[in-house]
């Protein structure tokens, strides 16, 4: 029988391969940096720190005036809304119960007592009706302005002050 030999590969190690960025390294030569650059730079980053630490406290402040001022905004929408739909309910009863008196008259001359004393009668509600509306108005229109008045006032106090 034919033996057949077995031959043996010999492992070669795989080359290895250069680091590719070994070309881009530069052996800078160390040196001590003076204690008066070293001073100025901890300096700067202290005063980029305390800078960026005033500016959060600023933004977040303002960001919570802005939600406060829309919240008292929507509150005062609403509100003004509700007294405009109050008034108008006021007023369609009012000439509702007008037009049943209307009805109710017997003579020419009772029907125009009756428009004259509905009409001066919804004159006066309705200049009180706009009177109250107006200060409903103008009070939404303060309680809105009044914190970024003030927040306003305290940073220009504070520049000021720096």
């Amino acid at each position: 029988m034919a033996t057949a030999s077995k031959t043996t590969k010999t492992s070669k190690a795989a080359p290895t391969m250069p680091n590719p960025f070994e070309a881009f390294t530069v052996n800078a030569p160390s040196f001590d940096v003076p204690a008066a650059a070293r001073d100025f730079a901890e300096k700067g980053i202290a005063q980029a720190r305390d800078a960026y630490a005033k500016m959060k406290s600023t933004a977040e402040e303002t960001t919570d005036l802005v939600e406060d001022t829309y919240e008292t905004a929507r509150e005062g929408a609403f509100t003004l809304g509700t007294k405009a739909l109050d008034l108008a309910k006021a007023n369609s009863d009012a000439t509702f119960a007008f037009a049943k008196d209307l009805f109710g008259a017997k003579t020419f001359a009772e029907v125009i007592e009756l428009q004259t004393a509905f009409a001066r009668q919804q004159f006066d509600a309705t200049a009180a009706q706009f009177k109250d509306f107006q200060e409903t108005a103008q009070k939404l229109f303060t309680d809105t302005t009044k914190p970024v008045t003030e927040h306003v006032e305290k940073t220009f106090k504070e520049l000021k002050v720096a």
